[in-house]
């Protein structure tokens, strides 16, 4: 058996993953509606869309197997992903990268596959639409273009995904996007009692920038912010713009000791940015800090209210 090779652009190819806030998310008609028409359409057992995460493959949508998730290093749509064409394997028995696959060897024992690459719209290969049967069969020109057909509308529909929960202007997570991810990580916090730590950060003299600088530079100021606080942020952190100029992180399995480290370390940058900058004002922010407690936070916008509630205190002082 072959193990599929990493992509070049694997470190952005995940980032993008995760930015679109759908891995682990529930079943979706949208999703499921087309691998059911790959399924009667190729006469196959199975038809999935699947995302390639760092280690292993998620289905988005899956029709055929009882499994939501299975090893990158077996998978065929790791392979897939290599490429920006249809990968086809006709006849699994007589190809050196897979007639020893396990899951050619055992259950669903595949004998057929034909996987379409699904590119973000940043060009990222981010796993594919793909069918798979028990037996061996040529996939012709025709076949190749309606399966293309299916994979260029799951495409569509991942970026109704990404507009639904990435600000369009920093790129970063938006609210929606945010409370998404946020929620998982306090339902793991809960069960595995994990501390969680929330920061809430307000830029500080916002209004004046735009009112002096023009809407341009206020949309400087702000995607600078973002940036900033993502390059600050470890892979496992949920970062977001809430709205207008206030932005949100959920530190994951941290204390308010390290939060506030973090917090230093984030306003280091951004002096170190108005130094070099040398604009006519400094981006500077106000903060609130909670570590999240399910007796007083019922809700991730609890969590956020309370947040909130400890920035404008600070601003204010």
């Amino acid at each position: 058996m072959t193990k599929p090779k990493l992509p070049e652009d694997e470190q952005a190819r995940n980032e993008t993953l995760k930015l679109l806030n759908i891995l682990d998310t529930q079943q979706d008609e949208r999703f499921d509606r087309l691998t059911r028409m790959a399924q009667k359409m190729f006469n196959v057992p199975i038809a999935v869309v699947s995302l390639v995460d760092e280690e292993r493959i998620w289905f988005k949508s899956c029709v055929g197997l009882p499994v939501r998730e299975a090893e990158r290093d077996i998978s065929f749509c790791g392979h897939a992903i290599l490429g920006r064409e249809v990968f086809i394997v006709p006849n699994t028995l007589e190809d050196e990268r897979f007639y020893d696959n396990p899951w050619v060897i055992g259950e669903p024992k595949i004998r057929f596959y034909a996987g379409c690459p699904l590119q973000a719209p940043n060009g990222s290969m981010l796993g594919t639409l793909c069918i798979i049967d028990s037996k061996s069969r040529q996939f012709d020109e025709n076949d190749i273009q309606a399966l293309s057909d299916l994979a260029a509308t799951v495409e569509l529909e991942i970026s109704a995904l990404q507009m639904a929960t990435v600000d369009e202007l920093t790129n970063i997570s938006n609210r929606r996007g945010f409370l998404m991810l946020a929620e998982q990580i306090i339902n793991s916090a809960i069960r595995y009692k994990t501390s969680e730590t929330l920061l809430f950060f307000d830029l500080d003299k916002f209004k004046s920038i735009n009112d002096n600088y023009g809407h341009a530079e206020g949309d400087s100021a702000l995607i600078t912010f973002a940036n900033t606080l993502k390059s600050t942020c470890r892979d496992s952190d949920v970062f977001a713009r809430l709205g207008g100029d206030e932005f949100a992180v959920l530190l994951t399995n941290t204390t308010r000791l390290i939060a506030e480290e973090f917090v230093q370390r984030f306003k280091g940058s951004l002096d170190q940015l108005n130094s070099a900058e040398n604009r006519e004002y400094d981006i500077t922010f106000s903060h609130g800090i909670v570590t999240f407690d399910p007796e007083k936070h019922a809700t991730i916008e609890e969590l956020l209210e309370a947040g909130d509630a400890l920035m404008f205190k600070e601003k204010h002082n």
